[in-house]
């Protein structure tokens, strides 16, 4: 059981770190400060008045840029590797006192995670700023925010529910990606296949 807790958390909050780094981090500094769970000794780190801070301040600069068409995509190009850091770094710091190579595996874990779910938003918000109206923007902004904020939480209080989400939530990603990629592997092949002859 205490493995699946672990679990659950170091997941979730990978995958929410994916979408929103900084809501994710501000929000469970903000559990530790003010006691909204108990948890383990390890996330203490994310207790301070710095890291909160910085957390919250970037967290609002983020909630505008994200809403304004193509500054929000250049947001995500910079995030990409900050994301999947950010998610790396929460699941070492989430799974506690382990060994170098349970840390390690712990660091690819989380980031590969993060990742997915930066790619997901990043690519998806790339599609909408091909939309005229700016309320597509929005609305996918607010939904992000939400998701990072509610799956968080989840993870705070209950975990194993969360491990669930977040599974679930993979395996969505996974299954959307190998659309993708069998469309972009159809696509090539037209592509590259030879202008017929003229007579």
């Amino acid at each position: 059981m205490e493995l699946a807790v672990v679990l659950g958390r170091t997941i979730s909050f990978a995958l929410a770190a994916g979408v929103n780094v900084y809501a994710t981090v501000a929000l469970i500094g903000l559990a530790v400060r003010f006691g909204w769970v108990d948890l383990p000794p390890q996330y203490d780190t994310f207790g301070s008045d710095v890291v909160i801070g910085a957390a919250v301040v970037m967290y609002l600069l983020e909630f505008f840029a994200d809403k304004i068409p193509y500054v929000d995509t250049l947001w995500d190009l910079v995030h990409t590797v900050i994301r999947p850091v950010g998610g790396a770094f929460i699941a070492v710091t989430s799974l506690g006192d382990a060994s170098p190579g349970a840390a390690t595996l712990a660091a690819l874990a989380g980031g590969a995670v993060a990742a997915s779910s930066h790619l997901t938003k990043a690519s998806t918000r790339a599609v909408a700023n091909t939309s005229p109206e700016p309320f597509s923007n929005w609305a996918l902004s607010l939904a992000e925010d939400v998701f990072a904020f509610g799956l968080g939480y989840l993870a705070l209080t209950y975990p194993l529910a969360a491990l669930g989400v977040a599974l679930g939530v993979l395996a969505c990603i996974l299954a959307f990606s190998m659309v993708i990629l069998r469309l972009a592997s159809r696509w090539l092949g037209r592509w590259r296949q030879p202008a017929p002859a003229l007579h």
